[in-house]
């Protein structure tokens, strides 16, 4: 990749799971990453990892979940690694209780983190993508938000907004040369599964890999400026787990 084609892409959620795959598909390809996250140590780990392929790559350590400080640090990160011309939100939360079982503190962590913080990064970043008329968003979505399960209730919600903010987005900034694109993931085989606010059991080995997703993702990304993919189901070949 010559200087003129070289691309810089920002990647939250980039410590693991999506967004880390999403990082080494990207690096593979010659595009430099700024990747953000809450943990630093994971951070530079993937850092480390990507700048063996050549590429320029710079942990952020952000906490996504203070809504009001994301859209500056955001707009830091892009003065600090330079103009940012894909954005890929990754970072997300799961979280698994019927409606009725949901405490208003619960539902509010989820719509924060998997539609709030994501709104608020687009506005970090759009500004200088208007700017030079160009830069492609990729909001990472999933199958939840056009099938809900029982349980997964807010979940769900959050990623149907989200669904809904990236269509609108897509209408709103077509006009300046900027592409977004939703992606719905199935059941993917994250560390997601482990966490405190999950409680399912699934056969995981039937799920997606991150390595799957990030492949999708890095098509979508280097399809010509003139194509772009309004939003991408894709699903476990076992189907919904």
């Amino acid at each position: 990749m010559n200087v003129e084609q070289k691309r810089r892409a920002l990647i939250t959620g980039a410590s693991s799971g999506i967004g880390k795959a999403t990082a080494l598909a990207f690096a593979k390809a010659g595009i430099d990453v700024a990747l953000v996250s809450r943990s630093l140590n994971k951070l530079e780990a993937v850092a480390e990892a990507v700048q063996h392929t050549g590429v320029e790559a710079k942990a952020y350590a952000v906490d996504l979940a203070r809504i009001f400080e994301v859209k500056e640090k955001i707009q830091a990160i892009a003065l600090d690694f330079g103009d940012i011309d894909i954005l890929v939100n990754s970072a997300g939360l799961a979280y698994t209780a019927t409606l009725s079982e949901t405490p208003l503190e619960g539902w509010q962590q989820v719509i924060d983190l998997n539609l709030t913080s994501v709104f608020q990064c687009i506005l970090g970043i759009l500004p200088s993508m208007r700017d030079r008329g160009t830069g492609t968003i990729i909001n990472v979505a999933s199958i939840a938000a056009r099938q809900p399960f029982p349980g997964w209730g807010a979940y769900s919600v959050s990623k149907a907004g989200l669904i809904a903010l990236s269509q609108t987005l897509a209408q709103e900034e077509r006009t300046h040369g900027i592409r977004v694109t939703a992606i719905s993931p199935g059941a993917v085989n994250t560390e997601l599964w482990d966490t405190e606010t999950v409680h399912v059991n699934l056969d995981r080995s039937k799920m997606l890999t991150p390595e799957i997703v990030a492949q999708s993702i890095l098509h979508t990304v280097l399809l010509p400026q003139q194509a772009v993919i309004d939003e991408l189901t894709l699903m476990p070949s076992a189907g919904a787990l």
